[in-house]
């Protein structure tokens, strides 16, 4: 689904300029000083692409899971109920909640270069830059979710969602069967950040949290 009329251009690959300058100054001044090596600071960036950043997310939807009038919200508004909690866009760009349903599956792709929700994700993931993700999730959804090992029945229908640097997506993947009276912060830890670009769904409770 084509937005045309929307700008790409590589700027919204990156992260906020002020921010990207004051992290590489930081980081140089660190190794410079002999503070911290290099390797060092690769897991902290890992930590905050895998841990940090969809923490945000996934606060939101654990609260969307056990609150009915904050789920209506995020329909209706997302960005502002996701301000609401403190997570604020930069750019101004505005948040679109997709829910998944047992018949309707929704994945997320940026095609023209990589568009991402930061303020509730984190840092993109590499795979989800790649060429082949972006041309293939819009041609062959159902393939693309197989190689995260996501099989969905045959009957359940997939929606793509193309972000732009006006319209980012999250997914809110369905709650996980046999996690009645669990609390937010439980829930919390069966939402991994590929169930919210909706490569993968939620995490059931067997598994136990990441």
């Amino acid at each position: 689904m084509p937005h045309d009329g929307h700008h790409h251009d590589h700027d919204h690959t990156e992260p906020p300029h002020d921010l990207a300058l004051r992290t590489k100054a930081l980081e140089s001044l660190l190794v410079e000083k002999g503070l911290v090596d290099p390797q060092a600071l690769d897991e902290i960036i890992e930590r905050y692409e895998h841990k940090v950043g969809p923490r945000n997310g996934a606060k939101i939807v654990a609260r969307a899971w056990t609150e009915p009038d904050f789920a209506d919200w995020l329909k209706r508004d997302a960005t502002e109920a996701i301000a609401s909690m403190g997570f604020t866009g930069r750019q101004g760009e505005h948040m679109h909640a997709v829910f998944n349903t047992p018949e309707r599956h929704n994945l997320v792709v940026c095609t023209l270069c990589s568009c991402y929700p930061w303020t509730t994700l984190g840092l993109p993931p590499g795979w989800y830059k790649s060429n082949p993700y972006r041309s293939r999730a819009v041609i062959d959804p159902r393939g693309v979710l197989a190689e995260f090992g996501t099989e969905l029945p045959e009957n359940v229908e997939i929606d793509v969602w193309d972000s732009t640097s006006e319209m980012r997506y999250m997914v809110i993947p369905e709650r996980p069967a046999g996690t009645e009276g669990w609390s937010a912060e439980q829930l919390e830890e069966l939402v991994s950040r590929n169930s919210m670009i909706g490569v993968e769904t939620a995490r059931e409770p067997e598994g136990g949290g990441a």
